[in-house]
């Protein structure tokens, strides 16, 4: 593939990315006060994100299966028609008064997210080596856009419906799937072929016993486990706090920003000081951000203790992608990709059930200090690696 067609699949599938990640954004700014809404035992309103996470990660390996056997675009496709359904279904979980409607509808946005997820992956699959970090890494500049637009039009489409509170969140997300649908037919990555399909490579143990795959694997899960941790106690914190609902929107959509601007970047940061130290950078940046958390309950600690999470998850996260893409051969790119997916969103959904109770149970300082071993094993796990990394440039 040429790389102007490698660049074109980047530029759609970062529009693609964008239009995803603003219907995810809003999801995360409504859905726990939303849940809150309407239960009386308030400990459980972020289940329907902890279930929409879960969905994510069921989702991951037969999504991964089904565009190894149909192709990307296929995927992508049924990806965004799950995220209308789960839509629709939010709108009449709000009309209808009903949190177990709310839980289906998250469970269909939680699948779409699943699909969408390899996004990054279908851009690095058409690019050479020395282009993959940044095509991992600009795709993701698409989240760019929602940190712009999705708290905006959550906030705009809250009250859309009076009557109805919530309701008009859900129905933009439809619009928003339905320009993934009509984007798709631009982009051109070629399938595998049948003697390709037929070749599974190596057993899945042997892969993951690579150091490169390990620290990839470990510092996707704990990277994405932490960020949704922390991020989906947030609201409640701030509520809990007595801010405004302008300052929940305002801190969550600066911690999306600090999630996906960073990618404009990455790539060429990457390529400057290696992507290890991309990694243990991102790790040290959690600290940070819990430092920030546990400095005080204003509106300023908020937003820079999300602000930092978003960019220490960008660094892990691309740095993390762009390792595993060394480790596998293109045979074993669908089995490799999908159980690093699988395993990433499965910690999210454990972080995202523990989240809320936890918060309810013990209050945001114990939320904050919980997370703090997990940064500890990823940051030793990154320097772990680079030593051993340095270790054999000097025998050579």
């Amino acid at each position: 593939m040429t790389a102007s067609h490698t660049r074109r699949n980047v530029l759609i599938l970062a529009l693609c990315q964008g239009l995803a990640m603003t219907a995810m954004t809003i999801t995360i700014t409504v859905t726990a006060l939303n849940g809150e809404a309407l239960l009386v035992d308030k400990q459980w309103a972020t289940v329907p994100l902890a279930l929409q996470a879960l969905a994510t990660m069921l989702t991951t390996i037969p999504a991964s299966a089904l565009m190894r056997a149909k192709g990307r675009r296929f995927g992508f496709t049924l990806g965004a028609l799950m995220g209308m359904t789960g839509g629709a279904l939010g709108v009449l979980s709000v009309t209808e008064s009903s949190f177990w409607l709310l839980c289906l509808a998250n469970i269909g946005i939680g699948s779409a997210a699943g699909f969408a997820a390899f996004y990054r992956f279908a851009a690095a699959d058409t690019a050479d080596a020395a282009f993959r970090g940044h095509a991992v890494s600009l795709v993701l500049t698409g989240g760019v856009a929602a940190a712009v637009f999705g708290p905006t039009l959550a906030q705009l489409s809250r009250e859309l419906f009076p009557a109805y509170i919530f309701a008009g969140c859900y129905g933009v997300m439809i619009f928003l799937y339905a320009g993934i649908i009509a984007l798709l037919p631009q982009t051109r990555i070629p399938s595998l072929s049948r003697a390709e399909r037929r070749d599974s490579g190596r057993p899945l143990p042997a892969i993951l016993r690579q150091p490169a795959v390990a620290v990839a694997l470990l510092a996707g899960m704990i990277g994405y486990g932490v960020m949704s941790f922390l991020m989906t106690a947030t609201p409640l914190a701030m509520k809990h706090h007595h801010l405004e609902f302008s300052d929940w929107r305002a801190v969550i959509q600066w911690h999306v920003l600090g999630m996906f601007l960073p990618s404009f970047a990455t790539g060429f940061v990457i390529k400057r000081i290696g992507v290890v130290n991309v990694l243990w950078i991102g790790a040290a940046l959690l600290f940070v951000a819990v430092a920030a958390d546990l400095s005080g309950l204003g509106f300023w600690n908020f937003w820079a203790g999300l602000a930092l999470l978003g960019v220490g998850w960008n660094f892990l996260y691309v740095g993390g992608s762009t390792l595993l893409t060394e480790g596998y051969q293109k045979p074993e790119r669908s089995k490799v990709q999908g159980l690093n997916d699988f395993l990433i969103f499965g910690t999210v959904a454990s972080s995202s059930f523990a989240s809320g109770t936890l918060h309810s149970a013990f209050g945001w300082t114990v939320v904050n200090v919980g997370v703090l071993p997990l940064v500890a094993l990823t940051l030793g796990a990154t320097l772990w690696l680079r030593a051993r990394r340095r270790r054999a440039v000097a025998a050579e």
